[in-house]
């Protein structure tokens, strides 16, 4: 079976949005207007949740198989990362003159909390990650703010995949049950769960209905209605909440509330109508991203945390649209880089692990 490249198109898309949405709500936070910084938010992580639900099958064995290599693949990774953080506080903090640190933290002290410095890991924090307890890496803060949603997915695909292997035929009543139950907690916010069970709610209705379009195609008839209730949409939004709701988009993102629902429409309905509509033919730049999302969104993490060291530097001597537009150009970079360096990481941690299971099943 032949490889839909729109699917790998469309995840290393998303994954490039991702990249721009860190860089303009994390080190772009003292510098990237407000306004720019909300319209980031249009291609946001709904579009993976639904690429999941188009991907995803029935299989549960394959299903429980692929989440242990994404785990086994992030303890890998968050190990690797434990020991940057441990060994740039202890070492790397010196090459940095007192003058250039005290700027620094005056200018982002809200995310880098990195004072205390003892002289020996803290090991229950490397415990904590790989149990899904996204206690704060400090020189790379963004690693775990970005990490929400790797949890989410755990819950949401192991949740997929028993609904569509043990009620097939009734999809489209668990797709109900989360609309209702994301209404409800949005209607009586005081009954709104804490924890991941209401984004479970809105993401896994987002993931139940992609999987309905695998193979559809939208009617072209359909699209500018699809548009127009889009539209319709967004007039109620900022007609019901006011316009300042429209600066409040990221507050509603955690946990998803009706504005940032209302927001994710436009790219989640863009997503369908491309479908099986934009065809992809050829490998590109955005096609490898998108065959290795999970590397480029670990890597993006590191990545747009080192752009705050130069942001630092630079924010006073250009305007902040060709400010943005490099520090976004060197983020992507970096994380293709970081990425790079993750899979020859991982493949050798696989084989690390197989040479280990040789030995134990032989003996």
């Amino acid at each position: 079976m032949n490889r839909d490249l729109y699917i790998d198109f469309a995840k290393g898309m998303a994954t490039l949005s991702i990249i721009f949405i860190h860089t303009a709500f994390w080190s772009g936070q003292f510098y990237i207007p407000a306004e720019v910084r909300v319209f980031s938010l249009v291609f946001d992580v709904a579009l993976f949740y639904a690429l999941s639900g188009i991907t995803s099958g029935s299989n549960i064995e394959k299903t429980f198989y692929r989440l242990l290599k994404l785990q086994i693949t992030y303890m890998i990774f968050v190990t690797v990362l434990f020991f940057l953080d441990y060994f740039f506080k202890v070492f790397g903090l010196s090459f940095f003159s007192l003058e250039w640190l005290q700027k620094f933290y005056s200018t982002f002290g809200s995310r880098y909390a990195a004072t205390g410095i003892s002289g020996y890991p803290q090991w229950q924090n490397l415990g904590n990650w790989y149990l899904h307890q996204y206690t704060n890496a400090d020189t790379f803060p963004v690693v775990m703010g970005s990490f929400w949603y790797l949890k989410v997915y755990f819950i949401l695909a192991v949740f997929g995949v028993l609904i569509l292997r043990f009620f097939p035929k009734h999809i489209h009543w668990f797709i109900a049950l989360c609309i209702g139950l994301t209404l409800l907690f949005n209607i009586f916010p005081e009954y709104y769960p804490s924890g991941q069970v209401g984004y479970v709610a809105f993401y896994l209705a987002v993931f139940l209905i992609a999987n309905r379009m695998k193979g559809k195609k939208i009617p072209s008839k359909m699209i500018p209605v699809l548009y127009s209730l889009v539209a319709i949409a967004l007039i109620w939004m900022f007609w019901y909440y006011g316009s300042d709701v429209f600066y409040k988009i990221n507050k509603n993102k955690f946990p998803p509330k009706i504005p940032y629902i209302i927001w994710t429409l436009f790219s989640l309905t863009t997503l369908f109508v491309l479908y099986n509509r934009l065809k992809i033919t050829k490998e590109s730049f955005v096609t490898y991203i998108g065959k290795n999302a999970i590397f480029f969104y670990f890597a993006q993490g590191i990545s747009s945390s080192l752009v705050y060291f130069m942001v630092v530097v630079l924010q006073e001597h250009m305007p902040w649209w060709l400010l943005m537009i490099l520090i976004y150009g060197i983020n992507v970079i970096l994380a293709f880089i970081i990425a790079s360096g993750l899979k020859r990481i991982d493949t050798s941690g696989w084989k690390i692990l197989e040479f280990f299971r040789k030995k134990t099943a032989a003996g």
